[in-house]
């Protein structure tokens, strides 16, 4: 009797300054997982320009899916589908990674399927924690992305809060430029505030009034800025260095505290609203140490089940893609070729979508 071949699919990444691209087994298995950065040319610029992000990725795609099939000792023939990033991102840089996946779905006429970036995300949690399945509620937070989402199925997702103007991510790299602690801002940010207090500056806390659980970082940052002019203008007036009237290890510390606070207070609202006791933090800015420790002590005492994918997941990758592309995939979703990029794709909008 036959023995059937696990399922593998083939991600390929490109939404911001990451050419990527991984090959996935059942959607719980790196095979292989390959990321070409760009940060430390867009760091020059303190942010990522667009127009180069592009030129690079289309330097790197080809050698970079190359490598992710070698790692993975798998030639094309061997897969079973290709997964791609088809939105929101970069509109040029998620060209180029749409265009290359139709490409070889066109040649190999292995099916295709447009992943949205923040469902990628989210089933990072798949591939280091093995054991879990929905329902649960997921925190994601990058550079472009503040959302809280309830994760009904591997599939099926509810936004419970989302920005309603800077993402924590964008509001790290505002600051951060603000202290010359350069480009990418988080890290940055992280780094310095080792060690801190995080008092030094008293922060107000974020309140939309009502029920809603949306996120707003735009208050912090202008109070970040605001604090940063008067220290700025004192030392002027004193003729000393803004550093000397408070420590900038001080300064970063009552930032990131502010923005972790109110990362995790939503959080954990959104578990008492659900109901469930299951969390998972996804993207970028769930590299951060602070806040894994804050989730971690929090988690524990409320006894919450919490799943914090290492490093590597959490910024941008392909292994997330060929993940939540596998489930697509074998789920019977396919897109045709005449799919395209979409910038501004919303999770909440899979209509948008043009589905074979």
């Amino acid at each position: 009797m036959a023995v059937s071949r696990p399922f593998r699919v083939l991600g390929i990444e490109t939404s911001c300054d990451e050419t990527a691209a991984a090959v996935v087994q059942e959607g719980r298995t790196v095979l292989s997982d390959v990321v070409a950065t760009q940060v430390d040319l867009h760091a020059r610029y303190g942010g990522v320009v667009p127009e180069i992000a592009s030129r690079l990725h289309v330097e790197s795609i080809v050698p970079v899916i190359d490598r992710s099939l070698s790692d993975a000792g798998l030639a094309l023939a061997d897969l079973d589908g290709i997964a791609v990033t088809r939105g929101p991102g970069l509109v040029g840089a998620l060209l180029v990674g749409v265009s290359a996946a139709k490409g070889l779905a066109s040649v190999t006429g292995l099916p295709l399927l447009g992943v949205h970036h923040i469902a990628g995300h989210i089933a990072a949690n798949y591939l280091s924690s093995p054991d879990l399945d929905p329902p649960f509620v997921c925190l994601v937070a990058s550079g472009g992305h503040s959302h809280l989402v309830l994760v009904r199925g591997t599939e099926s997702f509810e936004i419970l809060a989302r920005t309603r103007d800077d993402a924590a991510g964008e509001a790290f790299d505002k600051i951060a430029r603000s202290m010359g602690l350069g480009y990418p801002g988080g890290p940055a940010v992280d780094r310095e505030a080792e060690g801190g207090r995080t008092d030094a500056v008293p922060y107000p806390r974020m309140d939309l009034g009502g029920t809603s659980l949306d996120f707003s970082f735009s208050g912090v940052k202008t109070h970040a800025l605001n604090a940063l002019n008067r220290l700025s203008m004192r030392a002027a007036e004193e003729g000393v260095d803004v550093w000397s009237l408070m420590p900038r290890r001080d300064f970063a510390a009552s930032f990131q505290a502010a923005i972790v606070d109110a990362l995790c207070d939503r959080a954990f609202a959104g578990l008492e609203r659900t109901g469930l006791d299951v969390l998972a933090l996804a993207g970028g800015v769930s590299a951060n140490r602070s806040l894994r420790q804050r989730m971690q002590e929090r988690s524990a005492k409320a006894g919450v089940r919490l799943h914090v994918p290492p490093l590597r997941l959490c910024t941008d990758n392909a292994a997330m893609i060929a993940a939540a592309g596998t489930f697509g995939l074998r789920a019977g979703r396919r897109d045709g070729l005449e799919m395209d990029a979409d910038a501004s794709w919303e999770l909440d909008d899979p209509g948008s979508a043009k589905r074979a």
